[in-house]
């Protein structure tokens, strides 16, 4: 375990997919911080406004610190933007938004996936929190066995990302058509949201790429040796 092998490759490979992604979106959400909204709307009065014309009154905006760390809680009903999407008139913050509350919408209406992903977050916790200990007690010991527990429980983390995709391109789609729809944005305005919105997803794609790899490569690690 503590020694190079050539499945690290696969952990290079994944680490350099990741930092791509998280690099171009927050290229993009600083190219598009400096291009803003012709009617002078604020991204939280404009998520005020997506939710109301989509019905939705007992959800709550509230302002979080940081930045990109931009959530929708279904269970709590709240929709946090962060410093620097909160009462900025940039297309990138309406854009960032907008996206949250496509979740909001999604968790109004019942969309499947965002229930079924709800509904796997203890199973991945699980996975992401103990996969590692038993993997590495596995590897250390020489208990293939239980190396390969842990590495079924990492495969459960694979499968939320996999289950999270849909939900946010989905969310992204809303958001788009709402800011369309609504005359929000306009023109350019518009191609400038859809590009950070792309860019976002872009990172859940980069995610589970890099977890199907490390995946692939702790297959490999425990496809053979002793059993225990």
């Amino acid at each position: 375990m503590f020694y190079w092998d050539s499945t690290y490759i696969l952990v290079l490979i994944g680490a350099l997919i990741s930092a791509w992604a998280a690099l171009n979106v927050r290229s993009s959400f600083r190219r598009y911080s400096d291009v803003y909204s012709s009617r002078g709307i604020t991204a939280n009065e404009a998520a005020e406004r997506i939710l109301s014309l989509a019905g939705i009154r007992d959800v709550r905006i509230e302002r979080i610190s940081g930045s990109l760390t931009d959530h929708y809680s279904p269970n709590e009903k709240v929709l946090r933007l962060s410093d620097s999407v909160y009462g900025s008139r940039s297309v990138a913050a309406i854009g960032v938004a907008a996206h949250e509350c496509g979740h909001a919408i999604q968790h109004a209406v019942g969309y499947g996936p965002l229930k079924l992903r709800s509904l796997a977050v203890p199973i991945a916790n699980i996975g992401s929190r103990l996969a590692w200990p038993i993997i590495l007690i596995g590897l250390v010991l020489g208990f293939v066995g239980l190396a390969r527990v842990g590495v079924f429980l990492f495969a459960f983390v694979v499968i939320f990302q996999l289950i999270t995709l849909p939900v946010e391109f989905n969310a992204s789609r809303r958001a788009v058509s709402i800011l369309d729809g609504s005359g929000i944005l306009m023109g350019e305005e518009l191609v400038g949201a859809k590009k950070v919105l792309r860019a976002a997803a872009l990172t859940y794609v980069a995610s589970l790429l890099s977890a199907i790899l490390q995946l692939l490569r702790l297959v490999l690690l425990t496809r053979g040796g002793k059993r225990r």
